[in-house]
C-alpha cells in the first residue's frame, strides 16, 4: 500500500498540465529533480540494453543446450567404448587397445572441457538473468514514466513517444552544440580579454615614457629658451654698443674732417686728402699740432715749457683712462 502510494506522488497531475505547450510540459520535473526527457532516455536505454541481453541470453541458452546434447553424445559414447573394450579386451591388447584408451582419453578431455565450459556458460546465464531481473525491475520502476510520456506524446502534435524521444535527442544534440559553441566563444572572449589588458599595459608603458621623454624635451626647451633670452640680450647689447660706435666713429670722422678743414687743409689738388681719409686727415692734424708746438715753445721760458709738459703728460693720462673704461663697456 505505501510503494502504490509513493508511485502515486511520483507521477505529475496531468488534469493541471492539460493545454499546456510542449515546452512547458518538457520542463515539468519529476521528484528528485530530474526531467521527463532525461527519464525518458534512460528508460530507453534501459529497454535497448534489456532487449540485448534477451537476445544475447537465447544465444546462450542455445549453446548450452547444444553443448549439453553434444556431452550426453559423448557419454554414450564413451559407455559405448568402455563396453566395447570390455567386450574385446582379450583382443585388443596391444595397439588397438593404446589407441582406444588414447581416443577415450581424448573423449574424457573433450568432456571435461565441454563441462567447464557449460558450468561458465551457466555463470554467464545466472549473471545474465541476474543483470536481466534488475533490468526489468528498474524498467517496472520507470515504467510510470513511459505512462507519462505516452500522455505528453497524446497532447502534442507527436504521433509515438520514439518520434517525441528523436525530437528531444535533436534538441539535446543541438544545445551541446550551442554549449560548446558557447565555449569556444567564451574562450576566445578571454583570449581578446588578455591580448586587450596585455595592449593596455604596453599603452601605459609607452604612455609613460613618452610623458617621461616630453618632460625632458620640457625641461630642455626651457633651457634653449633661457639660453636665447640671454643670448638675445647679449646681442641687443652688442648691437646698442655697435651703433654708439658707429655713432662715436661718425662723431670723429666730423671732428676730425672740422680739425683738419680748421688746419688749413684741402681736399683738392695733390696734396689733398679724400674726405673718407680720417686717419691721414688727423696725421696733417697732428703735424699741424706739433709744428705750432715746436713754435710756441721756441717762444716760451724753461718753467713755462715744463708745465706744459706736466699738462700734456695728465691730457694723455686721462685720455688713456677714459679709452679703457669706454672699452670697457
Amino acid at each position: 500500500m505505501s510503494e502504490n502510494h509513493q508511485r502515486q506522488q511520483k507521477v505529475v497531475s496531468w488534469e493541471s498540465m492539460r493545454g499546456e505547450p510542449l515546452s512547458e510540459l518538457l520542463t515539468v520535473r519529476v521528484a528528485g529533480g530530474r526531467d521527463w526527457s532525461c527519464v525518458l532516455f534512460e528508460l530507453q536505454s534501459k529497454e535497448r540494453e534489456t532487449e540485448e541481453l534477451r537476445v544475447k541470453y537465447k544465444e546462450r541458452k542455445q549453446v548450452l543446450e547444444n553443448l549439453e546434447e553434444r556431452s550426453e553424445e559423448l557419454q554414450k559414447k564413451i559407455k559405448e567404448v568402455q563396453k566395447l573394450h570390455l567386450s574385446f579386451n582379450a583382443f585388443l591388447k596391444d595397439e588397438d587397445a593404446a589407441q582406444t584408451a588414447k581416443k577415450a582419453e581424448k573423449e574424457r578431455k573433450e568432456v571435461l572441457q565441454k563441462e567447464a565450459e557449460i558450468k561458465r556458460l551457466k555463470e554467464e546465464c545466472a549473471e545474465v538473468n541476474e543483470r536481466k531481473q534488475k533490468l526489468q525491475r528498474q524498467v517496472h520502476r520507470q515504467h510510470v514514466y513511459r505512462q507519462c510520456m505516452e500522455r505528453v506524446c497524446e497532447k502534442t502534435k507527436f504521433e509515438h513517444v520514439q518520434a517525441l524521444t528523436g525530437h528531444l535527442e535533436s534538441l539535446l544534440h543541438f544545445r551541446q552544440q550551442l554549449y560548446q559553441r558557447e565555449n569556444k566563444a567564451q574562450e576566445q572572449v578571454d583570449q581578446q580579454r588578455k591580448a586587450l589588458l596585455s595592449l593596455e599595459n604596453q599603452l601605459k608603458l609607452l604612455r609613460l615614457q613618452q610623458s617621461n621623454q616630453l618632460s625632458q624635451l620640457q625641461t630642455k626647451l626651457e633651457k634653449t629658451h633661457s639660453e636665447a633670452l640671454t643670448w638675445e640680450r647679449r646681442w641687443n647689447c652688442i648691437q646698442e654698443t655697435a651703433a654708439k660706435k658707429t655713432l662715436k666713429l661718425g662723431q670723429i670722422k666730423m671732428v676730425s674732417l672740422n680739425l683738419y678743414e680748421t688746419t688749413g687743409g684741402s681736399f683738392e689738388g695733390e696734396e689733398g686728402v679724400d674726405m673718407n681719409d680720417t686717419e691721414k686727415q688727423l696725421d696733417q692734424v697732428k703735424m699741424f699740432f706739433e709744428d705750432h708746438s715746436d713754435i710756441v715753445r721756441q717762444h716760451q721760458t724753461p718753467l713755462q715749457r715744463r708745465n706744459d709738459g706736466q699738462k700734456q703728460d695728465q691730457a694723455k693720462k686721462s685720455h688713456q683712462t677714459q679709452y679703457k673704461k669706454k672699452n670697457r663697456f
